[in-house]
């Protein structure tokens, strides 16, 4: 099986797992904002159109951090936590972007003991 293929399959683990949880209709984005909230810890909070964008940010810091592309420096005083690019990430492709989040999101659940 190709490294794309196990990758989707893995991926699939992870949107069934979210999807039992909190309904259908889950995406790499669906998820990617889970974790972000998960991430934020405030627990349920009405979030505006920019808060949101700013949970996906933690959630993309969050996976990348565990690549060393960015470090967690801590919360600041409402909570949120902030990170610091380390490296650079490459030049990617989209559909390339979309499998190194997704293989982000699979290293994730796996080492948080979800799937």
């Amino acid at each position: 099986m190709s490294a794309a293929a196990e990758t989707e399959k893995e991926f699939q683990k992870v949107i069934d797992f979210v999807e039992e949880k909190f309904g259908g209709g889950a995406d790499l984005q669906a998820v990617l904002f889970i974790i972000g909230v998960q991430e934020l810890g405030l627990g349920y909070k009405k979030l505006n159109k920019t808060q949101k964008l700013d949970v996906l940010h933690i959630a993309v810091c969050t996976l990348l951090e565990q690549y060393g592309y960015y470090e967690f420096e801590g919360k600041d005083d409402d909570g949120w936590p902030h990170f610091k690019a380390t490296d650079k990430l490459p030049f990617l492709k989209p559909g390339h972007q979309a499998f190194l989040m997704k293989q982000a999101v699979i290293d994730y659940f796996k080492s948080n003991e979800l799937i």
